[in-house]
């Protein structure tokens, strides 16, 4: 690192001490390796600061101090991204938002709870547990990943099939400029008048605002529920079973498939009872009023049947529905048995062309001899192929590299996009001139330059505009920016 470059890191790590106060740094390179990546491993870049908040000033604060001394800068949550959001591409300065996870406010009158951004999701639920309601988004990585994080990708979940994304669920927002000014957008009513800078930073990736503070609604329990495990012999099957129950007009709660290795991974972890000779299962839960559910199940079991489900299992208790999802929502956690390493992909296609899009990845993973596991979304199309291998193998990132394009480019192909809930990242930023026209991107170069016109705020994220750097010697990424 050059003297000048040197110089400029000591003087950031005095000043933002001087903030955030001596306990609310990190700075030695062995705990900066914590912050080099996220759940996208194949990127990776040390930050030169780490700051610890605890309020909308000390963000506000900091932001300042990097404009002065024109150092990049951007936010981290829980690090649970999968798309290489958080990967500080331009070292300088990661705002964690550890010290930031208070629940400010719960209304169950008005429905909604005020949040700072490190919230883990999954708190606000237990938080509402017995009052009848709860927070609807809820993410596989709801056990760790946080607010702030799901409002940057617009992050989904299982439930969000019949209720929603994020966006759906974010009332409004306190948030900082890069330029240091602090806003608010939207309010604890609905419709609010002007323009709608809620939907707008939320899924922007943290490159057009800082966000500190969040309004989500929640939602009233339903009054009754089924939860059903469909277990099939085929996965074109279980792929027809899934256009059949949406086209019949039933919006389940949730409709997910598990492919065989996903059903072997989770049943050594959790020992649900999952058949392992399946080659896909279901989990189907429908909810709502008590009257009509059996109904809509029956109709469920007339498609599963027609589709040739070898057998549809019902939960039945509450013990037994919890325990199916804690193994559909744990299941990346289970891949570890199937291999040291995995990529984990997010394309959307539309419903109809699931059957094709799983025999496309089947013939991917031959012709690149990389294992890929499927477990998604399946009720919006949302796949999340895993594709399995050993990263200190080099060999083997690049065959994940070249399958996961192939996958991606084919879900364009077909209609779809390349991302569902995960983001673009660094990740995915090669593909947005093969997902948008050159004038739609240039709409959205605008806009970023608007809020975020020296991309001081996480640069080399999203959009392909170009990263600017600390030190130019920095190590860094692989891919090519």
């Amino acid at each position: 690192m050059s003297a000048t470059a040197s110089d400029k890191v000591d003087l950031l790590r005095q000043r933002v001490r001087d903030i955030v106060g001596p306990d609310g740094v990190i700075d030695s390179p062995v705990d900066l390796v914590v912050y080099e990546c996220d759940g996208y491993t194949l990127e990776k870049q040390r930050p030169d600061l780490v700051a610890f908040p605890r309020n909308t000033e000390q963000v506000r604060q900091l932001i300042l101090l990097c404009n002065e001394l024109d150092v990049p800068f951007m936010p981290r949550g829980a690090g649970t991204s999968l798309a290489g959001g958080t990967v500080p591409v331009a070292g300088g300065l990661v705002i964690c938002f550890s010290r930031m996870n208070r629940i400010l406010e719960i209304n169950l009158r008005d429905r909604y709870a005020v949040v700072e951004p490190g919230v883990v999701n999954l708190w606000i639920t237990n938080r509402l547990r017995g009052t009848g309601y709860h927070y609807a988004p809820d993410p596989s990585s709801q056990g760790a990943c946080t607010i702030g994080g799901n409002v940057a990708t617009n992050s989904g979940g299982p439930h969000t099939l019949k209720y929603g994304v994020t966006v759906n669920h974010v009332l409004g927002l306190t948030a900082v400029l890069p330029d240091g000014t602090a806003i608010t957008t939207g309010g604890k009513t609905e419709d609010n008048p002007g323009y709608d800078l809620t939907g707008l930073l939320v899924g922007s990736e943290g490159t057009l605002a800082i966000v500190t503070e969040v309004i989500v609604r929640i939602t009233r329990d339903p009054e009754s529920y089924r939860t059903l495990l469909g277990v099939f012999d085929s996965i074109e099957d279980a792929t027809n079973t899934i256009s059949d129950i949406i086209g019949a007009g039933i919006v389940p709660a949730a409709l997910e498939m598990m492919d065989r290795p996903i059903i072997r991974a989770v049943e050594e972890a959790f020992h649900f009872g999952f058949p392992l000779d399946a080659e896909a299962v279901l989990i189907i839960e429908v909810d709502g009023l008590e009257v009509g559910l059996d109904r809509e199940v029956d109709r469920i079991l007339e498609l599963c049947r027609k589709n040739r489900a070898r057998e549809v299992r019902r939960a039945r208790d509450d013990a037994e529905r919890a325990a199916l999802w804690k193994s559909r929502k744990q299941a990346f956690g289970a891949i570890g048995r199937l291999a040291s390493s995995y990529c984990t992909q997010d394309g959307v296609v539309p419903r109809t062309a699931l059957p094709h899009m799983l025999r496309f990845i089947s013939e991917v993973s031959k012709r690149h001899d990389v294992p890929i596991a499927n477990v998604f979304h399946a009720g919006d199309g949302n796949i999340h192929p895993i594709l399995l291998f050993d990263e200190r193998d080099q060999d083997q990132v690049q065959r994940v590299l070249k399958a996961s394009r192939e996958i991606l480019e084919e879900c364009i192909r077909l209609g779809g996009s390349v991302t569902g809930e995960h983001g673009i990242g660094v990740e995915k930023i090669n593909f947005m001139p093969k997902l948008f026209s050159p004038e739609d991107l240039a709409v959205m170069v605008a806009v970023h330059d608007l809020f975020n016109p020296d991309s001081r705020l996480s640069p080399g994220k999203m959009l392909p505009i170009g990263v600017r750097c600390l030190e130019p010697t920095h190590p860094g990424r692989r891919a090519p920016v």
